[in-house]
C-alpha cells in the first residue's frame, strides 16, 4: 500500500484534504473515488469541472501514483487574475497601493 494525500476546493473558501492508502498501482482517478468525495460532496461535478493535478502540475485521470504524491483537484478560475487585480488597483486609488502604503506614524517613506 502507498500512501498519498487528496486535496481539492470544492467551493469558495472551503477546502477538503483526506490521507488515503491505495494500491501501488493506482492512478489518480482510483485516488478519487477510493476518497468517497462523491458520496460527501453529491452536487460537485468533479470529473468534468475539476482539473486532476500532482504537487501543482496538471496530470491526466489516468496518471499513476507513487508514495507520498499529492493530488490536487483544481476548479477553473471565475476571474482572470490580472483583470482582477487591475479593478482592485482602480478602486484602492495609486495612495493606498505599494509595499510601503501602510508606514507607521513618523516613519520615513520606504521604510
Amino acid at each position: 500500500m502507498i500512501q498519498v494525500t487528496l486535496s481539492c476546493s470544492p467551493a469558495a473558501r472551503e477546502v477538503f484534504e483526506q490521507v488515503l492508502c491505495v494500491e501501488p498501482d493506482a492512478t489518480v482517478l482510483g485516488a478519487v473515488l477510493a476518497s468517497g468525495l462523491r458520496e460527501r460532496f453529491p452536487d460537485l461535478d468533479w470529473r468534468h469541472a475539476m482539473t486532476p493535478g500532482v504537487w501543482g502540475r496538471a496530470v491526466e485521470w489516468e496518471q499513476a501514483l507513487k508514495d507520498g504524491d499529492r493530488v490536487e483537484l483544481c476548479r477553473s478560475l471565475t476571474v482572470d487574475p490580472k483583470v482582477a487585480r487591475r479593478e482592485r488597483f482602480q478602486r484602492q486609488g495609486a495612495r493606498g497601493t505599494g509595499l510601503f502604503a501602510n508606514r507607521r506614524k513618523g516613519g520615513k517613506a520606504g521604510y
